[in-house]
């Protein structure tokens, strides 16, 4: 499978592309690979985010997830950059539960461009957060968009 690994602010990233569109980033740096367009582009464009210069993604995706997450995943993409919701709200807008919207934020094959980091807890506590450092990402990247 193609896959691009390069340095990013919080550390080393891959990007795994499928089909002709991205499927997973994973955490850590993955040799061998091969270098694509659309795997260029993409570094590109998380680049550009982490500069401050780009605040929605426009790639390809098609990560392998059930109907449940593909409903959150897109309700997800609808809080806007530099703005938060709670797991509640989520909950309600796709007719879950809140440990269920969190559960799956926590399997999520596309951190950063699906933005689970942009839900926090109740009363605006920050939650959880599955990647890399844990809590110390999410406030990284909540600072970045600023919602912190």
């Amino acid at each position: 499978m193609p896959h691009l690994a390069f340095s990013t602010p919080l550390g080393d990233i891959t990007l795994f592309e499928e089909d002709a569109a991205v499927v997973a980033i994973d955490w850590g740096h993955a040799d061998g690979g091969g270098k694509s367009a659309l795997l260029q582009e993409a570094m590109h464009q998380i680049t550009a985010y982490f500069a401050g210069t780009l605040r929605s993604f426009t790639l390809p995706l098609r990560p392998t997830v059930t109907k449940f997450q593909r409903r959150l995943w897109r309700a997800l993409e609808d809080i806007p950059y530099g703005q938060t919701a709670s797991y509640g709200e989520i909950a309600h807008l796709i007719d879950s539960g809140p440990r269920a919207v969190g559960g799956a934020c926590g399997r999520k094959p596309l951190p950063i461009i699906i933005p689970c980091h942009r839900v926090l807890a109740a009363q605006g506590k920050i939650g959880g957060y599955s990647g890399l450092d844990g809590l110390d990402t999410k406030r990284f990247l909540l600072r970045l968009e600023g919602a912190l």
